[in-house]
């Protein structure tokens, strides 16, 4: 959903294995190609592009980005739980054009209960290739692109053209209306100060969910 574009990421925590404590299960992981040139690689908070193809333990695919539904790559914010743990962890130092094998336990994916084709307590196989990388909407780097004037504050109409783009990236058609409301939205909740702008220490601190 596009209002995520602007909402805060999240910390994600993690439990450090002590003592007699289970360690944590983890991924299996095999990269298929990386490119010669990487400019960047993802970490937490950036959102990516992905195509993918998911496999139960028979082999039988369950669903593919290339040939179910719209036939698209889908995008996610990184680490903040918009995926299952298991592409969380999988998915970090990646650069574009990398495609990656996950063999991810129950446990990193849908556990006990299972999803929809997924039966309960399935180790799942995923092919993974990352399409692009993006700065995440919390990143430093954002609120860069988004300071048109370079003020190390950001206005209303800022935010209004940022999301403007957004939507335009995605494919949406321009809707000032619906611009408006969100930024009516994002200030009434994030201008701290209520001074009519989002300061860069507003922007870059605060980690409350829009």
């Amino acid at each position: 959903m596009l209002l995520s574009v602007l909402s805060w990421l999240c910390s994600s925590l993690f439990v450090c294995v002590r003592g007699g404590a289970l360690p944590e299960a983890e991924v299996d992981i095999e990269v298929l190609h990386r490119p010669f040139l990487c400019h960047r690689k993802s970490k937490y908070g950036d959102i990516l592009l992905v195509h993918h193809e998911g496999y139960l333990e028979n082999g039988t695919m369950f669903h593919s980005s290339r040939t179910h539904g719209d036939k698209q790559p889908v995008w996610f914010t990184l680490g903040i739980r918009e995926v299952i743990k298991g592409w969380d962890k999988g998915l970090q130092d990646m650069c574009s054009g990398e495609k990656r094998k996950l063999i991810i336990p129950p446990a990193l994916a849908y556990g006990k209960e299972g999803k929809g084709k997924i039966p309960p307590e399935s180790t799942l196989t995923f092919i993974i290739e990352v399409v692009e990388i993006r700065n995440g909407p919390r990143s430093h780097e954002s609120f860069q692109e988004m300071d048109l004037n370079d003020d190390w504050r950001l206005s209303k109409d800022e935010v209004k053209e940022y999301l403007r783009k957004e939507f335009e990236r995605h494919g949406y058609p321009p809707n000032d209306t619906l611009h408006e409301n969100m930024v009516k939205d994002i200030f009434a909740k994030e201008d701290e100060n209520k001074d009519g702008f989002i300061s860069s220490r507003e922007f870059t601190y605060k980690h409350d969910e829009l």
